[in-house]
């Protein structure tokens, strides 16, 4: 069965973000602007990014 994966990727700097904004872009695997990870489509995966919306994009892919 293909899984949903996300690719997020890092567009903007975390530089004057709040420290849980850097904390959950590391959560996330994203150490800097262009940097991408591909992660599982799973709800604690979408709430990071909902937490950090103006700092990354997401593309879903088929994996």
């Amino acid at each position: 069965m293909a899984e949903t994966m996300l690719l997020v990727t890092q567009v903007r700097s975390s530089i004057g973000t709040k420290p849980k904004h850097r904390g959950t872009l590391r959560a996330l695997g994203l150490r800097g602007i262009g940097k991408s990870n591909q992660l599982p489509d799973r709800p604690e995966i979408r709430g990071m990014i909902a937490r950090v919306p103006h700092l990354v994009t997401v593309t879903e892919v088929q994996s």
